[in-house]
């Protein structure tokens, strides 16, 4: 949850299907600023 604060502390929407949608949102953006700097990882068989 930490990581939402950059983002404000609340969630704006109030109907709870929105907030849903809030939510993913802010995954999504926070998810596509880390990548670039995580590792890829491959299976050596």
């Amino acid at each position: 949850m930490n990581r939402l604060k950059p983002f404000g502390e609340r969630i704006m929407s109030r109907d709870p299907d929105r907030q849903i949608a809030e939510i993913k949102i802010r995954i999504a953006i926070m998810n596509r600023c880390s990548a670039p700097g995580r590792a890829e990882n491959e299976a050596v068989a």
